[in-house]
């Protein structure tokens, strides 16, 4: 299975951006659906975004439908998640998280965080 490593994350005030990117491992990367999860401390995990190997088909949690941007280059291995207008309650650990089988989606609940994830800090 891809190895991802997460990065991007930091400390934004309300109405900010930040841009996350995912870096897979090897030529598999290409391969797998990927979704982007994120925990709030004392939270359970939370899905934000899935996209497909090809990156022509993803989906968003109504939480940050309409504010965040999920693309994936193919070419360079990455994957990214552009968040726009952050608010505090999307302060958490995000990470990215394949699917445990190459070309195939999965459901959210199949998956478990991998590697360290990045943090983001919505405050003033």
């Amino acid at each position: 299975q891809v190895q991802l490593v997460e990065s991007g994350g930091g400390l934004v005030q309300p109405g900010g951006s930040l841009r996350l990117s995912c870096v897979g491992s090897g030529s598999a990367f290409r391969d797998y659906y990927i979704y982007w999860a994120r925990q709030a401390p004392g939270k359970l995990l939370e899905w934000v975004s899935f996209i497909n190997a090809g990156g022509e088909m993803w989906s968003y949690s109504a939480a940050v439908e309409g504010r965040f941007t999920m693309s994936r280059d193919n070419a360079k291995n990455t994957l990214y998640l552009q968040m726009d207008d952050l608010k505090p309650e999307d302060t958490a650990l995000y990470y990215c998280i394949a699917c445990p089988r190459p070309n195939r989606g999965c459901a959210f609940a199949e998956i478990r965080p991998w590697g360290q994830g990045t943090q983001v800090t919505v405050s003033t």
